[in-house]
């Protein structure tokens, strides 16, 4: 095979281009951080010409690397930060207002309301998903309702709505495809994950007119090429979700498979099949991916601040110097002498959807340290994922016996280790640790004929290490009471009452 697959993974901090070569393996990879804007307390926001200007700099950068011309690539796979809305005017191609990012809280007293009326319950019916600031539907919804004149452009037609894959495939075919893929489409709380389309009743909750929405399609398909960014025309042909595609990427592709994402957050996601199963312990039901006439599906934990804890002790403490840091000061200690830190920079995700939480660290006397408190930052990781699990095993009535890692911190031996203890499974890190870029790329080669099916794909899929549990049941349950009383004491500082 000389070709190769081109994989575009536009994340929350940092816009990744990665080449791979048949055999699934990353021949080179280029990546460029973009401007995290936070005009007041909870709201966070994009450039998003910034976001298509470093990933469009990252994929010519990477071909340069790999020293590649664009016919080598056979297609180009695409996955995102998910829910992340940009509105942009379909005429000028120019956004709006920034992009609103996923973490962003500022819809959060709008979903309050829209719980006390009840309408939460249609929402979840028809989505799978909880009423939360999280999604894109409230996010579109402030647009209209505070940018001058858009209200009046999208009633007239005028205004394109599309989270990052669709403003990526836009800029790409210069406005020739306004489109998503099911996976992404499934996270903006206006599409039905039962009948599979946009769904008119959600529309007229929101507010939001159909004509500003972007065509659904397959998560692996050839939708077109792109359009005077490259020297030849290259297909696009793959668009998911980060989180789907890490699940594709992690060949967790029989239902009862689970993987965990550490990254900015963390997400965990079990395949559940071909049906949906409704969530009793507010876990997310989503689509994970459509190939073909088959649409499976997943159950979702979604963590909003892992990763992002490691940059806070580096930018907001300063007590490392980078994120690579962390794993030798937190092991000057054994454990974290009692303290327990609950990230609740941006409110609370599963199982407790509190979006009012905020970040609490317990247990501090005068003996602690910041090493106790870069041990208990990466604990709250490993305590947050176990909370997920133990629900996803109630809903799916499946004992959890090993979990699929991947993301930035799985290079953390230490945190794995805890993890693996704490969740009495056996935890799994694949050699390839870019599984979301490769589902991506997985995807768009499945379209193109590149790889002949799913079959010879999973053949790819290697184990780096496995760790399992060393710790004895009784400390993990005594660890696991103390992180519950933290995170109520995090849940009564939000309650605000005397």
């Amino acid at each position: 095979m000389d070709q190769f697959i081109l994989a575009l993974d536009q994340g929350t901090t940092s816009s990744r281009a990665i080449v791979f070569d048949h055999s699934g393996l990353p021949v080179a990879s280029a990546q460029k951080e973009f401007t995290q804007i936070y005009p007041k307390p909870g709201w966070v926001e994009h450039n998003p010409e910034e976001i298509w200007s470093t990933q469009i700099g990252v994929a010519t950068e990477v071909l340069a690397k790999a020293g590649l011309k664009s016919t080598d690539i056979a297609g180009i796979g695409i996955t995102n930060q998910r829910e992340t809305t940009i509105v942009w005017d379909k005429l000028t191609g120019k956004p709006v207002h920034n992009a609103i990012v996923w973490q962003d809280r500022r819809t959060a007293d709008y979903c309050d309301r829209l719980k006390s009326e009840g309408t939460n319950r249609t929402i979840l019916e028809k989505t799978g998903l909880i009423v939360d600031a999280y999604f894109s539907a409230t996010k579109v919804r402030w647009i209209l309702g505070n940018v001058k004149g858009a209200r009046q452009l999208a009633e007239k037609g005028q205004l394109a709505f599309g989270t990052v894959d669709s403003w990526l495939v836009w800029n790409l075919t210069r406005g020739k495809l306004h489109i998503t893929d099911v996976s992404n489409a499934s996270r903006t709380m206006l599409y039905n994950i039962n009948t599979l389309e946009w769904d008119k009743e959600l529309l007229g909750i929101f507010d939001i007119p159909e004509s500003m929405l972007p065509d659904v399609r397959s998560s692996s398909d050839i939708y077109g090429n792109t359009v005077g960014q490259f020297s030849s025309e290259i297909p696009v042909a793959g668009i998911a979700g980060d989180q789907q595609a890490a699940l594709f990427g992690q060949m967790c592709i029989e239902p009862g498979m689970v993987k965990n994402t550490y990254g900015t957050g963390c997400f965990m996601m079990m395949n559940i099949g071909s049906k949906p199963i409704a969530s009793k312990s507010r876990l997310l039901t989503t689509i994970a991916w459509k190939i073909g006439n088959e649409t499976r599906y997943a159950l979702e934990g979604s963590i909003f601040i892992a990763g992002a804890v490691v940059q806070w002790l580096r930018d907001g403490l300063g007590i490392i110097a980078k994120s690579g840091d962390v794993e030798a000061l937190a092991s000057q200690v054994t454990d974290s002498g009692g303290v327990y830190f609950v990230p609740a920079f941006a409110g609370l995700g599963a199982p407790y959807w509190n979006q009012h939480a905020r970040g609490t660290i317990v247990g501090i006397t005068r003996g602690s340290t910041s090493a106790n408190i870069a041990r208990a930052a990466l604990d709250s990781i490993a305590f947050q994922t176990l909370e997920v699990l133990l629900a996803m095993e109630k809903d799916s009535g499946i004992e959890i016996k090993e979990l699929r890692v991947d993301g930035g911190a799985t290079v953390n031996n230490n945190l794995m280790q805890f993890q693996s203890d704490l969740l009495q499974a056996s935890v799994i890190r694949p050699k390839i640790t870019e599984t979301t870029a490769l589902g991506a790329a997985y995807l768009a080669g499945l379209a193109t004929g590149y790889w002949e099916n799913i079959g010879e794909i999973a053949k790819q899929w290697q184990i780096d290490k496995t760790f399992v549990p060393v710790m004895a049941t009784e400390k993990t349950e005594s660890l696991l009471k103390g992180w519950k009383r933290a995170v109520k004491a995090a849940e009564a500082w939000a309650d605000g009452s005397d």
